[in-house]
């Protein structure tokens, strides 16, 4: 049977109509995997909330890739000159905690069940994070990436968001050119732009194409 896809940016766009109408600005907690993936999402959802970007990212390997990125993070939220003012807040480097879910799926295939449970352990805590916060809406970068399945983000998102009762902000940052955008702002600020997703395993499978031996 056929599961018919959501057009998750179309229903973003939707709700960010009805916020205009009502004129109202809420609160929205954005997780952010890196800088260049995060420019172009704050670009535009700034001009419709009050924003602060959370990095929280334990897959990132090794420490010092982990460094780099959240001070582009940092760099980029300073520089850039957005309707709302964009504020940071850093998650913990809770490295035991990513390689204990990842345990026995160290050998799939990016893209398959580690990938989707690595998802799912970063917006659950931002959900934790957003409810604790007393935020609007939480919600994630990643899927301005090509590469990432914005339709599983958004089915544990909005899973995340019911656990923690805190509303999960539906998207697909890749639709209406948003990848292509994030690489023009890349460029515009001198961002560092990894080539591996960050975690050990998709390193690992960058440098060895082959080395994957279980495929989903």
């Amino acid at each position: 049977m056929n599961v018919q896809k959501v057009n998750y940016q179309k229903e973003l766009e939707k709700l960010i109509k009805q916020l205009d109408a009502e004129g109202r600005v809420p609160t929205l907690l954005v997780h952010s995997c890196c800088a260049p993936c995060s420019s172009s999402v704050l670009e535009y959802l700034s001009q419709y909330f009050v924003i602060t970007v959370f990095y929280y990212n334990p897959n990132i390997y090794p420490e010092s890739e982990y460094t780099k990125r959240i001070l582009e993070q940092q760099k980029l939220i300073r520089e850039m000159s957005l309707k709302y003012p964009v504020s940071f807040l850093a998650g913990k480097y809770e490295r035991e905690k990513f390689y204990d879910m990842a345990a026995g799926l160290e050998d799939l295939k990016e893209g398959g069940e580690r990938c989707m449970k690595c998802y799912e352990l970063r917006l659950s805590e931002t959900a934790r994070q957003a409810a604790a916060g007393g935020f609007d809406y939480f919600t994630t970068t990643l899927s301005i990436s090509p590469m990432k399945n914005a339709q599983k983000l958004n089915e544990i998102g909005i899973k995340t968001g019911k656990e923690y009762g805190v509303e999960y902000l539906v998207s697909d940052f890749k639709k209406k050119n948003g990848y292509k955008r994030s690489i023009e702002l890349s460029k515009e600020y001198g961002l560092y732009r990894q080539d591996y997703c960050g975690c050990e395993f998709s390193l690992r499978d960058r440098r060895d194409p082959k080395s994957n031996r279980i495929k989903e």
